[in-house]
């Protein structure tokens, strides 16, 4: 009788160290997913392609897929990584870096990057996903970085550089790039659609 719980609870030992065993890894995969994302996002902040007034960068991209691929929490860990970095003085952000960046116009969507990450990794869930519901979050990725990054700029704008124009302003250096912007992130749900099925065989 001795003999036979004893062997029960070997069993369940090597079942529990197995378990943790898997937690570890997947831990550390899902870390080092991070990783590759936080300097994803380094890297596009000086990939530009030249466009009227504001070049064309893919950070919205990134971040919109480190929401769909790790997930909510880990995707936004990866995003604040990058904008704790910038903040300390690393120069990761398109013109440089450090804590008097928060007064840069643009600052607002490189919080939005945070958010939309976040969105779009609580929309597309976790598991296998579908195209559509890859699109969504990625269109609804889209409109939240909009949403922090628009009146951002406008209020450092009108507040801190004292200048006028505030509708031309919002036109000009905003809402004529919402088209592109939402054309990527359709791009980066459908990216997430394929590429997810590959990442969720690592885990």
């Amino acid at each position: 009788m001795k003999n036979d719980k004893n062997e029960r609870y070997e069993i369940q030992g090597e079942k529990n160290a197995a378990a943790e065993l898997n937690r570890g890894r997947r831990t550390a995969v899902d870390l080092a997913k991070c990783a590759i994302f936080v300097v994803l996002m380094i890297v596009s902040a000086f990939i530009k392609i030249p466009f009227p007034l504001v070049p064309l960068t893919f950070q919205t991209v990134v971040a919109v897929l480190a929401g769909l691929l790790l997930g909510s929490l880990y995707g936004t860990a990866a995003v604040g990584v990058y904008i704790f970095m910038g903040l300390i003085g690393l120069p990761v952000f398109t013109n440089g870096g450090g804590f008097a960046y928060v007064v840069q116009p643009t600052f607002g969507y490189i919080l939005g990057f945070a958010a939309a990450a976040f969105v779009a990794g609580l929309i597309g869930g976790k598991g296998k996903i579908t195209l559509l519901r890859a699109l969504v979050a990625g269109g609804i990725g889209f409109l939240v970085n909009y949403l922090v990054g628009v009146p951002y700029f406008l209020l450092i704008w009108r507040f801190y550089m004292h200048n006028g124009g505030v509708w031309e302003a919002a036109v000009t250096y905003n809402f004529l790039y919402m088209p592109k912007d939402f054309a990527l992130c359709l791009l980066a749900g459908f990216l997430a659609w394929r590429v997810r099925p590959l990442l969720e065989r690592l885990r």
